[in-house]
């Protein structure tokens, strides 16, 4: 058998994605709850609300990012939609949503608590019916043999910390977020074992607000508020540990395998620095240390951090215990300024011509998630977890049927990937849990259009519909590809019989 016989087969979600209810039993906001709705097809962005010193509303688009202007407070105004409030109300339905995760048969979930359901303020009092919720959550999926895959922060900062410090530039919100963690660690110690950090915290890079609830894009800012996420990051790994040493914590980040476009030695140099931008998030949390390539580019730009005494050792001892990553496709990168470029995950690429395209624009490449597999493997010797991945798309609703050959034709490309990357190559893979495994928000765009999951989700991208939940044909197809470990992956069968 390929795969090994504990391997974590599963799906992923994220809380202000997939929720709603985002006040509802005294959850207090976060910076997600005040992003509009896009539409990626015809390059609307999303935007940040917020309101002017003097008075004035205004928004933003969140990417690219700049800075809101100065003194803004970020918040919800009562003229624009936010799809994430709503969500498609995971909070109320989520027995039946794990009902459908257990039919599919999931070894694992993974999903997002909301800091700002525990602490509505981000620190101060803690919000006990908050804590029930995701006590009521873990209990449904142990229930039915589903290990709980818990990230603490999936672009979720509470909004009270986004206003009063900056969000991440603030040296106190490495406190605030290990006393969050500390509180439900203990809470679900029993409940949880596997953790994740920050969510794509690469994505500081481009998307600051997202990544760190900040309020500035300048490089020494993000430089700063990543400075601060690794010590928090570090300082929650040994806290995990203490509290429960079976509890295992790991990174996240948003990666690809990237190509030169040409053999240009121009183009390699650009790609060898790619590189460099994606990996070194991984080389802090990693291996403990900042590395040398980086601290280069800072001497050049002038950047400092704001190091203080014990920070380098706190680094060095809170080493992460695995690396989740989420691939959805490969990036190409020339020193050409002139070539015609595409989007990608919260990223752009330019155009590789072996490659198709998804209805956004993503290039579709299965065997860069080999590629990426093997560069990890051979760059990190840690266990390796793909927790996203997926082809979002326009899904037909027809007759209470979705014929989605589309996705299954995508994910069986890179399941058998997996499969090489393991079985000739050696990769140390634990699990795989394809995004959106039922229909939510895209983080991206905002839309609901944009589906990716394996069950569909009565919802439109206003947030009107029954919700009601209805399989498509995928759900039949990893139905039996958990079903057999992975090695049922081509015979063409009627998926709903």
């Amino acid at each position: 058998m390929t795969f090994p016989k504990d391997f974590l087969w599963g799906g992923a979600t994220a809380a202000h994605q997939f929720e709603g209810n985002y006040q509802g039993d005294g959850k207090g906001l976060c910076s997600a709850d005040c992003v509009t709705r896009g539409d990626g097809r015809k390059n609307i962005q999303r935007r940040v609300t917020f309101k002017t010193l003097d008075g004035k509303v205004g928004s933003q688009v969140v990417f690219p990012y700049d800075d809101l202007p100065e003194g803004a407070i970020v918040q919800c105004l009562d003229n624009e939609y936010y799809p994430t409030h709503e969500a498609v109300d995971h909070y109320h339905y989520y027995k039946e949503d794990i009902a459908l995760m257990s039919e599919m048969g999931f070894k694992c979930y993974r999903m997002s608590i909301n800091w700002s359901r525990i602490y509505p303020l981000g620190y101060g009092k803690v919000n006990e019916e908050g804590l029930k919720f995701y006590d009521d959550l873990f209990d449904e999926c142990l229930k039915y043999g589903i290990e709980p895959v818990v990230t603490l922060f999936h672009f979720e900062t509470p909004l009270q910390l986004v206003n009063e410090m900056g969000g991440w530039i603030d040296r106190r919100c490495i406190d605030y977020f290990v006393e969050y963690c500390k509180t439900v660690f203990t809470r679900y110690q029993n409940k949880v074992k596997y953790w994740m950090t920050f969510n794509e915290i690469n994505n500081m890079e481009i998307l600051p607000l997202y990544a760190g609830g900040m309020v500035k894009n300048d490089d020494q800012s993000k430089a700063i508020g990543s400075y601060h996420q690794f010590l928090a990051s570090a300082k929650v790994v040994k806290l995990a540990h203490q509290i429960n040493p079976d509890m295992k914590v790991g990174m996240m980040i948003a990666y690809t395998a990237c190509y030169a476009l040409t053999c240009n030695p121009i183009d390699e140099l650009k790609k060898m620095k790619d590189d460099q931008t994606r990996h070194f998030y991984m080389d802090v949390q990693c291996r403990g240390a900042y590395p040398s390539y980086k601290l280069k580019e800072y001497e050049r730009k002038g950047i400092v951090l704001p190091i203080q005494e014990g920070d380098l050792n706190i680094l060095k001892e809170g080493t992460v215990d695995y690396i989740g990553f989420s691939y959805y496709s490969s990036s190409c990168v020339s020193g050409d300024p002139k070539q015609e470029t595409t989007s990608g995950n919260m990223t752009t690429s330019v155009i590789n011509p072996y490659l198709e395209k998804s209805a956004w624009g993503w290039l579709i490449d299965p065997m860069g998630l080999r590629i990426a597999l093997n560069q990890l493997q051979e760059r990190y010797q840690l266990p390796l977890f793909i927790v996203e991945n997926g082809l979002g798309a326009l899904d037909q609703f027809e007759n209470g049927k979705i014929h989605d050959d589309y996705r299954i034709d995508y994910l069986r490309k890179h399941i058998q990937a997996m499969k090489d990357a393991i079985e000739i190559d050696g990769v140390d893979l634990m699990g795989y849990t394809p995004w959106g495994c039922i229909d939510l928000i895209s983080a991206g765009t905002g839309e609901m259009q944009k589906r990716y999951g394996f069950v569909y989700v009565d919802n439109d991208d206003l947030g009107k519909g029954t919700k009601k939940r209805y399989k498509k044909d995928s759900f039949y197809w990893y139905q039996r590809v958990i079903q057999s470990n992975g090695n049922d992956l081509y015979e063409e069968k009627d998926y709903a019989s």
